[in-house]
């Protein structure tokens, strides 16, 4: 039995926030998609907080994504998280400090595995080495993971199905999910859910359409597979 995946749908076209994510998303806020994030970067906080006001105000559940990799940078995202009220903090290298933080927050933390650099981001290690990786932050408490899987410098698909298999936790998929192939594909392997973003602002699913268009086109596959 195949797990339907949750989609997270990310404001972000090549790793920044794109600054019309707040009209973009009351544009969108009737669809039937449920999980909404964005990036650290490309707004600045105010607007970021009036945003996630937005998707609370809709019932929506909201993520922020963060590509920072030295310890006081993730850590100055986790504050930035909590104080604009968003649910879960994804990415960022894992840092014992950082996950007191959330915990004490009662925030979910969900951090990146493997070595991930760069932005866009990019992701090294074999795959015993990524899977043994998650298994070491479990053992500290960790329950959900953003894994870059389709970045990785070998083999993205072979790294995210063996992954799963191997991981009893609550795993994301993120970056370059951008076909209805790759969607098929995220069906097969059963993550909880994959990210996506820039594949909905470069139309790859309804070429004429809008932002809206694409992500309903999307949204409608998933609900009738």
């Amino acid at each position: 039995m195949t797990r339907k995946p949750n989609l997270i749908v990310m404001l972000t076209h090549n790793d920044v926030t794109v600054p019309n994510a707040y009209d973009i998303f009351e544009s969108c806020k009737d669809l039937e998609v449920q999980h909404w994030g964005f990036k650290n970067v490309g707004l600045p906080k105010d607007e970021m907080k009036k945003l996630v006001d937005a998707m609370k105000a809709a019932g929506k559940t909201t993520y922020l994504e963060v590509v920072t990799y030295d310890e006081e940078s993730c850590m100055d995202a986790a504050k930035t998280a909590v104080e604009c009220g968003f649910d879960t903090l994804m990415g960022t290298v894992y840092y014992d400090a950082v996950h007191k933080y959330l915990k004490e927050q009662n925030m979910e933390y969900s951090p990146f595995v493997g070595r991930v650099s760069g932005s866009p981001s990019i992701l090294e290690g074999t795959n015993e080495e990524i899977i043994q990786n998650a298994k070491d932050l479990m053992a500290k408490g960790i329950t959900a993971f953003d894994i870059l899987a389709y970045r990785h410098v070998v083999d993205g698909e072979k790294l995210a199905r063996e992954f799963c298999a191997a991981i009893d936790a609550k795993v994301c998929i993120a970056g370059s999910i951008s076909s209805y192939e790759r969607i098929d594909t995220m069906f097969d392997i059963g993550p909880w859910g994959f990210t996506m973003g820039s594949a909905l602002f470069t139309k790859n699913f309804v070429a004429e359409g809008s932002f809206r268009d694409n992500l309903n086109a999307v949204a409608t596959y998933m609900k009738n597979k």
